[in-house]
């Protein structure tokens, strides 16, 4: 009863852990929902993440769980799951995204999950325990997320852009003023239908590890619930550090960019949680962006900045797989 009493004590504190991570997580990629109806001032920063935190939530009740699928049973062999690889996984993760938050560099806290079970997995049971197609897609997606963002917010703006040209910009301001309001709603819906889902696939993972559950059981109610509304609390907290890089460093945007890169952004999302592969709304948001920006020539993109958001993408998944594998060294310690 003893042994019992303490493994169930560790599984509702990992539990906890995980949604403290996701609660960052949406604290962490709150800039990315709200960056560009905060800059073109839309709303008011307090009003913004209201907003996006109310419809984080909401997708919780529109997606499949797909992408916490994939978390959970394809990226580490699930039969080398324990606590203690849980335990190096979210701390790796939450360390590497308080390191990127306080220094204001837009890295993905989702690649930080991903390279916190890696170096976890590695760490306890060698390069075997991956699961090479998953990781693959995962990394290969660390390119064509932001590629899809970049091309399709490009080309709405060109469309929007045909579609306004004799239109008085006053006018054409005023209502994309409106329209921004629903493309940040839709960000924010394909924010928390794909962020919120890694952190589900994660608790699922520990209660498979714990024979609580099983790969064949339904995943519990109450873990998808409370990861939603964890990333929905965190975003109405906001990360404000990241919010100037997004918002004004990487392209001057106006109501109708803001409208096309939130909804090139959220139709990347949309695509890639459908068929079940965790992205970074980071990288797509950043794509988008840019993407609006490339509209006006070369010159009004600064491609400075963004090269220097795509070296944090980069060093993202080895840095938190290099921390994850030194927490689960301490773990087997301390737990």
């Amino acid at each position: 009863m003893d042994t019992l009493n303490i493994s169930l004590g560790v599984v509702v504190t990992l539990v906890i852990v995980a949604l403290l991570f996701d609660f960052m997580n949406g604290f962490h990629d709150a800039a990315n929902s709200i960056a560009t109806i905060v800059s073109t001032r839309v709303l008011k920063p307090h009003q913004a993440v209201i907003w996006a935190a109310a419809f984080n939530f909401l997708a919780y009740f529109l997606f499949q769980l797909k992408v916490a699928s994939t978390i959970g049973k394809g990226t580490i062999d699930p039969s080398i799951v324990d606590h203690y690889v849980v335990f190096g996984a979210l701390v790796g993760a939450i360390v590497w995204n308080v390191i990127t938050w306080y220094y204001g560099i837009p890295s993905s806290s989702s690649h930080a999950l991903v390279g916190g079970l890696v170096g976890a997995a590695v760490a306890k049971a060698g390069v075997a325990s991956l699961i090479s197609s998953g990781v693959l897609k995962i990394v290969a997606f660390i390119f064509v997320a932001p590629f899809l963002g970049f091309m399709i917010g490009g080309t709405l703006m060109v469309i929007v852009s045909w579609i306004c040209r004799h239109m008085a910009p006053r006018k054409v301001d005023k209502h994309f003023r409106r329209f921004q309001l629903i493309s940040a709603a839709a960000y924010s819906l394909g924010h928390g239908g794909n962020d919120a889902q890694k952190t589900v696939g994660i608790i699922w993972m520990l209660l498979i590890a714990a024979g609580i559950s099983t790969t064949s059981d339904p995943i519990p109610g109450w873990v998808v619930l409370s990861c939603y509304t964890a990333m929905g609390l965190g975003t109405m907290f906001g990360g404000w550090r990241i919010v100037k890089t997004m918002g004004n460093r990487i392209t001057k945007l106006n109501q109708a960019r803001g409208f096309c890169a939130n909804t090139g952004g959220a139709i990347t999302l949309f695509l890639a949680t459908a068929f079940g592969i965790p992205v970074s709304t980071t990288h797509t948001i950043t794509g988008a962006i840019a993407g609006v920006g490339s509209t006006r020539g070369a010159r009004a993109v600064r491609w400075g900045v963004a090269g220097g958001i795509v070296w944090a993408w980069i060093l993202t998944i080895p840095c938190s797989a290099a921390m994850a594998a030194l927490a689960w060294y301490l773990g087997s310690f301390i737990l």
